[in-house]
């Protein structure tokens, strides 16, 4: 059984680590809130715009844009993965990297190459390890995303697609659903299909003003950039809330083992006194 001094010690440490991740759990918690506010209000504006882009790809204008053309042939995708800067978020960064991981064994296997846009330092530091193809890569976002700081990266990847370097081009993040539940979404960003949003396949058309061109050239660019910055918003809300979990996990799991700690220092303590009366007893039965 370890001695007294050393107990004392790891429960020492063990308290120290628990304030620590105590206040941890109390600023994840409050930059929580003001995440989901941000995603909350940035989701009536994303799902409007995905959804008039949706109709677009029904619509019988005589201009059609590239974004909205399906490739005969996919031989070459691109790929935005949003993870998180920072860890101690529970398992977050690798539900997403699984999931994400899979749909490019799946490419593999197809014969289809790909090339990764990466937001967020995990994600970043994932691809170099696994070698895959790294375009662009945005990290140190902060508690607040900034589209200008994001957008530069994935039109790296616009620019490939516009080219007919890359056939398609599809994004993988963090959905917020509650606080307690986060779930990992890879879905097809380009080209923008109406069935994916469930668009209404009727045969019509908007009335634009001044041309259709300068509409819709401007109504899909704000398009990929709404979603982007949508899912990077989803991404950071879902990254508060499991840390907030996982550091209220790791405070009650501390919480444990000091009790246990303490349970074992006092039977060593309480063994420790019985052993030195014992001792007394038989020296003076001896004298």
């Amino acid at each position: 059984m370890a001695s007294g001094k050393e107990i004392r010690n790891k429960i020492k440490s063990v308290e120290n680590t628990r304030k620590i991740t105590k206040a941890m759990e109390m600023v994840a918690a409050s930059k929580m809130r003001k995440a989901q506010e941000r995603m909350r209000a940035a989701r009536p504006y994303g799902e409007k715009i995905r959804r008039v882009a949706g109709n677009l790809s029904h619509a019988l204008s005589e201009y059609k844009h590239p974004f909205l053309s399906k490739r005969d042939e996919v031989k070459s995708v691109g790929v935005v993965l949003i993870t998180s800067d920072k860890g101690l978020c529970g398992g977050l960064n690798a539900n997403i990297l699984r999931l994400v991981v899979s749909k490019m064994k799946e490419l593999d296997a197809q014969g289809k190459k790909y090339q990764a846009t990466c937001i967020g330092n995990k994600g970043f530091g994932f691809m170099q390890r696994a070698g895959g193809k790294i375009v662009s890569h945005v990290t140190g976002l902060g508690d607040t995303p900034h589209l200008e700081k994001l957008i530069g990266a994935v039109k790296v990847q616009l620019d490939a697609y516009m080219k007919g370097e890359i056939d398609a081009l599809y994004i993988g993040y963090t959905r917020f659903i509650n606080t307690m539940k986060q779930e990992a979404i890879f879905e097809q960003l380009l080209p923008l299909s109406g069935d994916a949003v469930g668009s209404s396949k009727n045969k019509w058309d908007y009335v634009y003003e001044p041309d259709a061109k300068a509409v819709i050239d401007d109504l899909l660019i704000r398009y990929v950039e709404a979603l982007i910055y949508q899912a990077v918003a989803e991404n950071m809300a879902s990254e508060q809330s499991a840390r907030m979990v996982a550091m209220k996990s790791a405070s009650d799991n501390a919480k444990t083992v000091i009790g246990d700690l303490k349970l074992v220092y006092n039977k060593a303590r309480q063994a420790a006194i019985t052993k030195e009366l014992s001792e007394i007893v038989s020296g003076a039965a001896a004298v």
